[in-house]
């Protein structure tokens, strides 16, 4: 298995990740965070059984099993960019995502509850 090569280097990833934790709303910082974090998620859980849309910025395949090779794959996660960045910071919980509608998840492999958060050191200030 080849590892997908990243685009995005680690600084530059990791401080739009930052950027966009401390409330940046810069558009390429945050087309950049969600890019290098399907990358980060990528790199974590090989794999093509599950597919992460984060339309219109990204989409990456990953974990191990079974691989498509055509049409919709058996396991998609689909989420908006707002979401998808308070997921891998922490500042949003998987099942309370799911739950709510804000993730869409189909397949039986479609939960990342236990590769996220992806950057749980990097988080929003507390506003208070």
């Amino acid at each position: 298995m080849t590892m997908a090569r990243r685009r995005i280097p680690a600084a530059a990833g990791d401080a739009a990740v930052r950027a966009v934790a401390a409330g940046s709303a810069e558009r390429t910082e945050r087309t950049t965070a969600v890019r290098y974090s399907l990358e980060e998620l990528s790199a974590r859980a090989p794999g093509n059984s599950v597919e992460v849309r984060v339309p219109p910025l990204g989409v990456t395949q990953c974990v191990e099993g079974p691989r498509h090779t055509r049409g919709t794959p058996p396991n998609v996660i689909e989420t908006d960019a707002e979401t998808w960045l308070a997921l891998i910071t922490g500042t949003l919980d998987w099942a309370e995502a799911v739950s709510s509608g804000a993730v869409l998840a189909s397949g039986q492999r479609a939960d990342l509850s236990a590769l996220l958060p992806l950057f749980p050191q990097i988080q929003a200030p507390d506003p208070s």
